[in-house]
C-alpha cells in the first residue's frame, strides 16, 4: 500500500472531526505507519501545548492505517483499548506519529505508538492500542 492509498482510507473511513486534524500518511510498510499531525493553534491548550485529545486521536487513527497496510486494505475494526502517556509538551511543531504493529492476528491487533515533535528525537507521548478486527 502506498501513502496515497492510505490517505484515501483516511478520507473514506473517518469522521469529519478526525479529518479536521489534517493527518497525512508519511510512510508505511507491512508492520508500521507514520502519520503527520500538523501543528494548529486550534488544537492547542492554554499555555500553547498541543492537546492530549488530538494526540490520542492521531495515535488511534495511525493504528487503523497500520493495520490496513498490513492487511492490504481497510477492514472494519474497533478500538478495544488505548493507553497513552504524555512525556513533554509539543509547541508550534508538527507531530510524527509512528505506529508499529507488535501482533496482528485474525481477530485482534496490538500496536505501540510513539509521538515526537518534528525535528526532535525526544518522545512527546507514547501509546499502546488493542483492536478487534471485525471483517
Amino acid at each position: 500500500m502506498t501513502p496515497a492509498e492510505a490517505d484515501k482510507i483516511l478520507a473514506a473511513n473517518f469522521a469529519p472531526w478526525v479529518l479536521d486534524l489534517g493527518l497525512t500518511v508519511v510512510e508505511l510498510d507491512d508492520h508500521r505507519a507514520v502519520l503527520r499531525l500538523p501543528w494548529s493553534t486550534r488544537l492547542a491548550r492554554e499555555g500553547g501545548g498541543l492537546s492530549g485529545q488530538a494526540l490520542m486521536a492521531a495515535a488511534d487513527t495511525a493504528t487503523v492505517i497500520a493495520i490496513s497496510a498490513a492487511r492490504g486494505g481497510f477492514v472494519p475494526m474497533t478500538t478495544v483499548q488505548q493507553s497513552t502517556s504524555f512525556q513533554r509538551a509539543v509547541v508550534e511543531a508538527d507531530v510524527l506519529v509512528q505506529t508499529v504493529l507488535t501482533k496482528l492476528g485474525r481477530r485482534m491487533a496490538f500496536a505501540d505508538i510513539t509521538m515526537t515533535a518534528e525535528g526532535s528525537a525526544e518522545i512527546a507521548a507514547r501509546a499502546s492500542t488493542v483492536y478487534a478486527l471485525l471483517g
